[in-house]
């Protein structure tokens, strides 16, 4: 099949080794464009079909100018990039196919799509511009860090198993309707039930900064045992497991989640945070802050925060929990505060080093999304 000769080729490009991906080969442009181009091209679908494939949040930021003149440039640097790539690189793949999904999104309609969905809706919908925007977002913040401060150099931007963890992002950012409403589904629960007006109101006076540090606080506590439960239970390791089947840690590893293991643990950890209280404004700004924080801790970043690691969790000391040395085997449960493993004696922090492999010994977990999804039910018991 053309298409899957085409992919193929694709990859291989997008996997070169390093002498040939520096400056003035065509790589860098090729990549950009090709990037460009399905992100715009997604825009586009989105635009063109806003009630079935946007997030209704976001919805009001379509109707800006500016949004349509951003994808107008969008799509022309695309093809200029593309166009830099066939001139500089001998194999044309990146470039050609970067040109043929730019005049697709043109075809489509451009900057200039009309939508064919008719009057908005609140029913279901797929989260596929939540998708472009998380990693577009995630990706120009961590790329730059990576390549600037590595912790290993010579760890790829399109490294082993690049392809499964950005499909964990999709799945994610597809399913984000589905995976909020049943997270949310327990708090909201317990929230109609309960009637502790001048609790909830005393804890939403506070300061934001102090509502901050509770949240991180009871979030975190709730999530060391969930996390701990998810090593120790054979049957949830199982799908614990998926996540640490990672063989090289970096922001996109961080996407890397059975399904139904991100339902569990969010079910679970949202319940302080929605049951007690806490404003808007101090909710928003922890949803931000762990979101970037959890692609810290998975970052393929050298930095000690040796201070600061004292307090808060640290990329090394998450990095030594999904060590593959047997001292690295359940520790650093915490996701904001080692605090809790130092109380509960999972703390594990040597001095000045790192891991020296990642992943599970023997690696038991297959690397395809859909055995990993099916992983927890087949896998053989030790």
């Amino acid at each position: 099949m053309l298409i899957n000769e085409v992919r193929k080729q694709v990859r291989a490009e997008l996997e070169s080794p390093a002498e040939r991906r520096h400056l003035g080969t065509g790589w860098v442009s090729g990549v950009t464009a090709l990037i460009a181009s399905v992100a715009g091209l997604c825009f586009v679908l989105c635009l063109r079909y806003p009630s079935i494939l946007t997030v209704p949040q976001i919805r009001s930021l379509y109707a800006h100018p500016a949004f349509r003149l951003g994808l107008h440039f969008l799509l022309i640097g695309a093809f200029a990039m593309a166009i830099v790539s066939l001139v500089l690189r001998t194999n044309k793949i990146l470039g050609f196919s970067a040109i043929t999904i730019t005049l697709l999104a043109t075809i489509l309609g451009g900057s200039r799509v009309h939508s064919q969905s008719g009057e908005l809706t609140g029913g279901a919908f797929l989260g596929l511009d939540w998708f472009v925007m998380n990693v577009i977002f995630t990706g120009f913040l961590f790329v730059p860090i990576e390549r600037l401060f590595a912790r290993y150099p010579d760890q790829l931007l399109f490294r082993v198993e690049w392809r499964e963890d950005l499909f964990y992002y999709l799945v994610s950012s597809l399913f984000v309707q589905v995976l909020t409403f049943m997270s949310m589904a327990p708090a909201l629960a317990i929230a109609s039930h309960t009637s502790w007006t001048t609790f909830r109101h005393w804890i939403g006076s506070q300061p934001a900064i102090v509502q901050l540090i509770e949240i991180m606080f009871f979030t975190d506590l709730v999530q060391y045992w969930v996390h701990r439960a998810f090593h120790r239970v054979p049957f949830l390791w199982g799908f614990h497991a998926v996540h640490h089947s990672a063989k090289a840690m970096d922001w996109m590893a961080s996407a890397r989640m059975h399904f139904l293991e991100i339902i569990a643990l969010r079910s679970l950890t949202v319940i302080p945070m929605m049951i007690l209280g806490f404003t808007d404004i101090a909710l928003h700004a922890y949803i931000l802050i762990v979101y970037i924080h959890s692609a810290l801790l998975h970052a393929n970043v050298r930095w000690e925060f040796n201070r600061i690691g004292k307090f808060l969790a640290t990329p090394r000391f998450h990095h030594w929990h999904h060590g593959v040395e047997k001292e690295a085997i359940d520790v650093n449960f915490a996701i904001h505060f080692p605090l809790f493993d130092r109380l509960f004696g999972t703390y594990y922090l040597p001095r000045e080093k790192w891991p020296e492999g990642y992943g599970i010994e023997g690696h038991p977990v297959p690397v395809s999304y859909w055995a990993q999804m099916w992983y927890p039910f087949r896998r053989k018991k030790s």
